[in-house]
């Protein structure tokens, strides 16, 4: 894909192939068990910001990545993503009935679906890095699998939530803050710079701690606005229940330092991460607009 495109018509590009992958790859909704693939696909056709696919994408670009290799990694993320959700809602984790601006998977159709649909898009999403008809080296794909799955386990993503889980009502530090959201959030985040990365020649040993670093600056600021739109936002713009860390007694960016320092920090965060940029081939091409989204966005 031509980075002489504008950001908007590379994003819209790839989205529309992303979403092009889901139908490529998901189970026919009327194929049996209809029930469960029907939770399938409404859960993963639910509007969503798709971040990690960009950031997926904008990092293959940036390497000389074909599009279509980096789609089927996007595609592969967002299963894994939709899955840590749809279990993230259930009652025995964080409870919560709006995702999306929808009805989460629980509530539209029951728990046991709901764990069922994380359970069959997990192994889904390793199924298309495997079988994707692309002419990547099976040692690239091997190292695709290893990355995210590493990303996604008990040392990344869930290990995670089962922090946040155990969190709740305990005061915790900066230092400690900053750990369970490299895991929870952030790891996912590494995992789509790279994999987007490794479908690219040009992607060196030179390339990849400022890469890292820039997606750990963008999963740190992420999560940073997120506690700051969760505690002043309402309900009908996030599309999911606003105030909802703070109901539950969980410790936040915002109930650590308060709504203004809060917001000092997204901002010196933003700063950190367009210095980043600028150790990148041609300043890190759409991982900066990326960046503008993250920082910027209102839900």
């Amino acid at each position: 894909m031509s980075s002489r495109l504008s950001f908007d018509q590379w994003k819209s590009d790839v989205l529309t192939q992303v979403d092009q992958g889901f139908e490529q790859w998901l189970p026919s909704a009327d194929r049996i068990p209809t029930t469960l693939h029907r939770a399938m696909h409404y859960a993963v056709k639910s509007p969503g910001k798709r971040i990690r696919s960009l950031i997926a994408c904008a990092s293959g670009d940036l390497f000389g990545a074909n599009i279509e290799d980096t789609v089927h990694c996007a595609v592969a993320i967002e299963l894994i993503h939709t899955y840590s959700l749809v279990h993230d809602d259930l009652p025995c984790m964080d409870n919560d009935e709006l995702r999306r601006g929808k009805p989460t998977v629980h509530i539209a159709f029951d728990e046991a679906t709901a764990m069922l649909v994380g359970d069959a898009l997990q192994p889904l999403a390793f199924n298309i890095l495997a079988n994707q008809q692309t002419k990547l080296e099976h040692e690239v794909r091997l190292k695709q699998v290893r990355v995210l799955s590493e990303s996604i386990g008990s040392i990344g993503m869930v290990g995670g939530q089962a922090i946040d889980l155990s969190q709740v009502g305990m005061s915790m530090t900066l230092s400690q803050l900053e750990l369970m959201h490299a895991k929870k959030t952030g790891a996912l985040f590494l995992a789509s710079a790279e994999l987007g990365a490794l479908c690219g020649t040009g992607y060196t040993d030179s390339c990849e701690e400022p890469l890292r670093n820039y997606v750990r600056q963008i999963g740190f600021g992420f999560q940073v606005v997120d506690d700051i739109l969760d505690s002043s936002s309402s309900t009908e713009t996030l599309g999911k229940t606003a105030a909802k860390d703070i109901r539950d007694n969980k410790p936040t960016y915002v109930t650590l330092f308060g709504l203004d320092r809060a917001k000092e920090m997204a901002s010196e965060i933003e700063e950190n991460t367009r210095n980043t940029l600028c150790l990148l081939p041609r300043k890190g091409g759409y991982l900066g607009d990326i960046a503008e989204l993250v920082f910027d966005r209102v839900y």
